[in-house]
């Protein structure tokens, strides 16, 4: 089952794998506005990590790339994004 932790963490590690390949970093940063200085101050809000997820979830291969690299179903990303999303209800999604 997916509980509201395991949602944060995908989310939490959605900004590691994205950083780690450098064209899909550029891509976000350019979607979000962002700088790359600006990352650790983005990082401490609290819909970051639901925005990290809308963007792996706007590519069917970086969604399989990402759930592959959690060792979780592809939807259980869209999963995770929803229940940050909607206040959590842990337990909604089975993983």
């Amino acid at each position: 089952m997916l509980t509201e932790s395991r949602a944060q963490a995908i989310a939490a590690d959605a900004l590691s794998f994205i950083a780690a390949d450098g064209e899909m970093t550029a891509a976000m940063l350019a979607v979000s506005g962002l700088q790359v200085g600006d990352l650790r101050k983005a990082a401490e809000g609290p819909d970051f990590g639901i925005f990290l997820l809308d963007f792996i979830l706007q590519d069917d291969q970086r969604v399989l790339a990402f759930a592959a690299s959690q060792g979780v179903r592809p939807e259980s990303v869209l999963h995770a994004r929803d229940l940050l999303t909607h206040g959590g209800r842990p337990g909604a999604y089975e993983d």
